[in-house]
Formats: C-alpha cells, structure tokens, sequence
C-alpha cells in the first residue's frame, strides 16, 4: 500500500495539514523580448582623503661594543601608544644591535 506524502504527514503529525500550494506550470510567464540594460556610465573616481595617521618618532642609541661607538638611529611608528612605539622600535634595533637605549620618542 503506497501512501502520499500528504496521507504520511497526517498519519504522523494527525489533524488536518494544509497542503501545499501548487504550482501552475501552464501560465506562461510573461518576459519582454527584448531587454535593455544600462551601461554604467564612467564613474568619477571617490577621492579617498587620507586620513591622519598617527606616528611617533623614536630616537635610539645603539652599539654592539659595551661602553663603546654608540650610533643613534630614527625609528617612525604609526601608533599613539608611546610604549607600543618603544618596543616596536627596541625589537626591530635588537636584531642587528646588542646594545639599545632609548633617547626620546616624540609625536611627528
């Protein structure tokens, strides 16, 4: 004995299912022959303005000689945090300096 889907759902579910609606596959949907689509038109470029970024200057001095020639070197970070800024700039100094002072970080 074979059962509908429907006849299944109200054996399971009981009471009265709505049913689903068919659908008419014999209208004929209505699409014009031709279609126009626009073309856009060149669009103007959005100037994007740059916005601030923020940067600190850090100043250090570095060597790899204890007591010895120390070279002072420049380091611009784009952050407002001043610690961040310090750290950035003693991290990337420590890879080829053994010896690294920090002298002044000011806001450019």
């Amino acid at each position: 004995m074979e059962l509908t889907e429907e006849e299944m759902r109200r054996a399971l579910f009981g009471g009265a299912v709505t049913p689903a609606l068919a659908i008419d596959t014999h209208e004929k949907d209505t699409v014009p022959d031709l279609l126009t689509v626009e073309t856009p038109k060149d669009p103007k470029k959005k100037q994007v303005s740059k916005s601030f970024t923020p940067r600190l200057r850090v100043t250090l001095r570095v060597g790899n000689e204890f007591e010895g020639k120390m070279h002072e070197i420049v380091h611009e970070a784009d952050t407002l945090s001043s610690l961040v800024a310090e750290q950035e700039a003693t991290r990337t100094a420590r890879k080829k300096f053994r010896f690294v002072e920090v002298v002044s970080i000011k806001s450019m």
